[in-house]
């Protein structure tokens, strides 16, 4: 497995690490569990992707958001941790907002389940779970956590 490889192949490129916005860590680690904060669709401090899915955003724009987030927690451990610590993903938490009547959330977190797959290979295969909200903040129609099993010699 050769993540960095992997997104070239794929011609992308991790966004910078972003900063919290609040008052906690973007990385917990926890003997050999690491915790990834949400992260949300910002590419380089731009903030993408606002709005609600069925609404101002398609499904195939949420696609693209959640794959955003998929590649902001990858920022984040290749920045905090190292793809080479990297045991596996565990698991991750998929939030979105939406109009009344759109129903394709399991269509637009495939976008980070693709990318954890086709970046990690054996070690991005994960269980997941999906949440619609009410409301995300700075609008943003989807955010992502995540857990992996990390090497801690």
């Amino acid at each position: 497995m050769n993540p960095k490889e992997n997104l070239k192949k794929l011609n992308l490129k991790l966004p910078e690490v972003s900063t919290p916005g609040g008052s906690y860590v973007s990385v917990n680690i926890r003997e050999n569990i690491a915790y990834i904060a949400i992260q949300f669709p910002i590419h380089n401090e731009e903030y993408l992707y606002q709005g609600r899915l069925g609404n101002e955003i398609t499904t195939e724009q949420g696609y693209k958001a959640m794959e955003l987030c998929a590649l902001n927690v990858l920022a984040q451990v290749d920045h905090k941790i190292g793809f080479d610590k990297i045991v596996g993903l565990n698991h991750m938490d998929a939030y979105f907002q939406a109009g009344e009547h759109w129903d394709d959330s399991p269509i637009v977190v495939n976008g980070a389940s693709d990318l954890f797959v086709n970046v990690l290979e054996e070690k991005g295969k994960h269980s997941r779970a999906i949440f619609g909200v009410e409301r995300l903040p700075r609008n943003f129609s989807v955010g992502l956590t995540a857990t992996f099993t990390i090497l801690t010699e």
